[in-house]
This record gives C-alpha cells, sequence and structure tokens, in this order.
C-alpha cells in the first residue's frame, strides 16, 4: 500500500482532525491523551521522544510507547528529538508501527535542548534537516511530519517552511513564537506568520500559539486558514477545551484519575503535575493541601488529596456570600495571556523585564541587580552572577544530558538509575543502592 502524503494524509489516516493536543514532555501521556479525546480533541501527540535513546533502551521503547498501545488512542503521531538523520530514521523505524506519523521536533526553546543540540537550536542547520527529512521520507512507511517556531523575518520562515515540504514533510505544525519567545519574553504567538507559510506551503498547516478557548480556536482558523490547531498550556488547564465547556475542576481531575486507574501504569510524577494544573486556583488558598499534594507517594494519596480539595470547594460554593471565590474555584484556570492578537503590550512589558535580566547576568554590578540577587551577594559576597564564568555542565556519558554533580558513573540521574538496577552497582550520591539477588529476581518475574 502506498504512502500517503500531504491532504490525502490528514484527510484519509488523520481524518481531517482540526483540534490537537500538543506533544508535552512527560505531560501528554496515554491516560492525559485519552482524556482529552473524551472531550473533543481528535489527534493527539506522545510526549517528545529522545531518538537516540529510544534506540538503545528497550526499557524506554517500552514505557514510552509499546505498551500504551491502545485502540482508542487514534490517531496518534509519535514525536522524538533528534540531531543525527541515521539515529533518528533508526528510532522512527522503531515506532512506526505503533503510530499513524512520525515528527520531528523543530521547536523546543528550553535549555536542555540548546545542551543537546536538538529543537528549535536546529532551526538554522537547513542541510542537517533537509538531509533529516529526506532519509526519513524515503525509508519509512508512515509520513514524516515537523513541528517548526518561526523567525522574526516572515520571508525567512516561509522559506524555512518550504525547504521543509520539499524534503519531504507531510504536515507542518507553526507555533507562532521566535526561538527567544520563552520565560519572561513569551509574549504573542504571530498568527500572520502562520497565515503566511499556510499561503506558501501545499501541505496541510496546524497553528500553535494563544489558544485557551475554543473561540480562540475558531478564530485562529479563520484568520489564518490553517487545517487545525494544537493546544498545549490551555488544554493541560482545561482538557475540555476543545467542547467548549470550562466544567468544574473537581470533574476534570477524578475523571482524569479513572483513566489513570483503567490504563496502569502511569509516572506518578506525571499525574502529580497534571492535578497541580487542574487545581491551580485552588491550591493557592488551600496551602496544607498544596503541600500534601507535593507530598503523597501514591496513586491513593493523590486521589485522597484530589478528593478534599473537591469537598472544600463545595463548601464553599454553597456560601452564597462569596460568589468571586466560587467562580476562582468552581472554572478551571487560565493562563493569564494578552486576549487580541495584534496587542503587544504584554509582551512588552515582559520584554523589558528580560532586558533587565540580561543586564544584570552581563556585569552583576549591584546597580542593575535586582533585589533578590543583592540579598544574595550579600550573604556571599564573591557570588558570580556572569553566566560566561560559570562551570560548563558535564554531559552524562549515555544520553548527553546534565550529569549529576557527583554522580560516580558520570551519569544523570535517569541513567545512574537504570545502572543501579540493571548492573547491581551503587552511587550513594545519588541514592540508587545496589540491591540483593533475590530482590532482583523478584523484580525480575514482575513481583
Amino acid at each position: 500500500m502506498a504512502k500517503l502524503k500531504g491532504f490525502e494524509f490528514w484527510s484519509s489516516t488523520l481524518k481531517k482532525a482540526s483540534f490537537v493536543v500538543a506533544p508535552m514532555v512527560d505531560q501528554s501521556e496515554l491516560a492525559w491523551r485519552l482524556l482529552s479525546r473524551r472531550h473533543g480533541a481528535q489527534l493527539c501527540y506522545t510526549p517528545m521522544l529522545h531518538a537516540q535513546v529510544f534506540v538503545r533502551d528497550a526499557n524506554y521503547r517500552r514505557e514510552n510507547l509499546y505498551n500504551e498501545v491502545c485502540e482508542e488512542d487514534r490517531p496518534l503521531i509519535t514525536q522524538f528529538c533528534a540531531n543525527d538523520p541515521e539515529v533518528f530514521v533508526q528510532a522512527a523505524l522503531l515506532a512506526q508501527d505503533y503510530c499513524d506519523a512520525i515528527d520531528l521536533n523543530l521547536g523546543c526553546p528550553q535549555m536542555i535542548a540548546k545542551r543537546g543540540h536538538y529543537g528549535v537550536f536546529l532551526q538554522d542547520e537547513w542541510e542537517l534537516l533537509e538531509k533529516m527529512i529526506r532519509l526519513a521520507n524515503e525509508k519509512l512507511s508512515v509520513p514524516i511530519t515537523c513541528k517548526i517556531r518561526v523567525f522574526k523575518e516572515m520571508e525567512k520562515t516561509v522559506r524555512y517552511a518550504q525547504m521543509l515540504e520539499k524534503a519531504g514533510c507531510q504536515l507542518l505544525t507553526v507555533h507562532g513564537r521566535t526561538k527567544d519567545q520563552k520565560g519572561a519574553m513569551t509574549g504573542i504567538a504571530s498568527w500572520e506568520h502562520i497565515k503566511a507559510v499556510r499561503k506558501a506551503v501545499n501541505i496541510p498547516v496546524f497553528a500553535n500559539g494563544n489558544i485557551q478557548h475554543l473561540s480562540d480556536v475558531e478564530r485562529c482558523i479563520q484568520e489564518t486558514g490553517v487545517q487545525g490547531v494544537m493546544s498545549a498550556e490551555g488544554n493541560l488547564h482545561n482538557p475540555a477545551l476543545f467542547e467548549g465547556r470550562s466544567p468544574p475542576v473537581w470533574e476534570m481531575a477524578e475523571e482524569y484519575l479513572e483513566v489513570v486507574k483503567q490504563h496502569p501504569p502511569c509516572t506518578l510524577s506525571y499525574v502529580r503535575a497534571h492535578l497541580f494544573k487542574l487545581w491551580h486556583h485552588t491550591l493557592q488558598i488551600h496551602q496544607d493541601l498544596r503541600e500534601d499534594l507535593a507530598k503523597v507517594k501514591t496513586l491513593a494519596g493523590l486521589a485522597e488529596v484530589s478528593k478534599q480539595l473537591r469537598l472544600r470547594c463545595q463548601v464553599i460554593t454553597n456560601r452564597k456570600r462569596f460568589p468571586r471565590v466560587v467562580k476562582l474555584l468552581t472554572m478551571t484556570y487560565r493562563p493569564k495571556e494578552p486576549v487580541a492578537n495584534g496587542n503587544s503590550q504584554g509582551s512588552e512589558v515582559k520584554k523589558t523585564v528580560c532586558q533587565k535580566r540580561a543586564l544584570e547576568d552581563s556585569d552583576g554590578t549591584a546597580d542593575t541587580l535586582s533585589k533578590n540577587k543583592q540579598k544574595k551577594r550579600s550573604r556571599n559576597p564573591n557570588k558570580n552572577f556572569c553566566p560566561e564564568q560559570k562551570p560548563k555542565y558535564i554531559k552524562c556519558e549515555q544520553c548527553g544530558n546534565p550529569k549529576g554533580n557527583k554522580c560516580v558513573f558520570n551519569l544523570c540521574r535517569g541513567c545512574c538509575k537504570k545502572k543501579a538496577y540493571k548492573e547491581v552497582a551503587d552511587c550513594p550520591i545519588n541514592c540508587y543502592y545496589k540491591v540483593n539477588s533475590e530482590n532482583l529476581r523478584l523484580r525480575e518475574i514482575g513481583i
């Protein structure tokens, strides 16, 4: 059977999906994808997977994709970060039977992506990207897609998208922010850039950025002409976003916990992070339960804290004397973001803050330091705030991530943990101790 391309792929395999849940590190796992699909999501991505680790580690493949095969969880696109064409294709070949397409992450702007040299930090290496996409398009039986960020120059962004299309990309997701628009400089995503890309290419385009309500989705499609809209933060705070609803937070929290129970195993840290997002407003008021949520170490414990939060909210909602508090607690949280797409006031304010921080980092003089950094310097007069003079991170020998400061194996915490488990090794610094042979045998037979 011939591999479908472009609009034929979007129409047939993806069933003209318009409501899309973004690939989110440790946050778009199976349980969350199933919850989102129940409430209007038509297409989901896996969390970003590291291609090199996926090729090398069978446990990583099993934990992140192989064990998550579910008939309800389709259509599904698997996303990888990579910077080597051969490694990327090897990982994609191992994953292609478990999904409908393979996506190359060219949009992650975080520091870990910079250190690992992937994500948006590859956007200037067009020759390498063209080789990666072309090779994957030739070798894979499923389509190859890409998720990118824009350049400041609209013309360069358009040429970038056209280059990826020419290399073999069959669907393009465009996050309308630049590489530097993150943290204090997040600002507003440019739908104008997305619109320009959509007009310039002959493949389906998804838009990403400024999506908090269903009305944003509809407006984005109308203004840019894209085939679909992707949501990340908006979906995390309200998984019913694509239904156009803002249900009580406990309704979403309890339903999510039920899905987790039905589809184990699910890493506890993922569940905890989702509950923190869902209960955002309420946890600002009930600090004691916030601490409990951070400390509990079982799924039952997390469910109990969520139940206590619900009970407290329901007590407050029965009191008509506090209508504003009731509204805050019962509605899902929306992160603050400028409403109008053309309004740059919010981004300008954030830019000023970031410029101030950059000035602090550049010279570290007492006149330009923030109050917080001045306090740190008063406690330690020799403290250095200049990033150029700080010690460089040492990479983990296996995966390339920053290693633990004093790990005896020169590994990051994740690789150290796996080494301790597999080789019955002992790293007292990272607190992963060797186990005796009886415990190891019990682990192997699943007890």
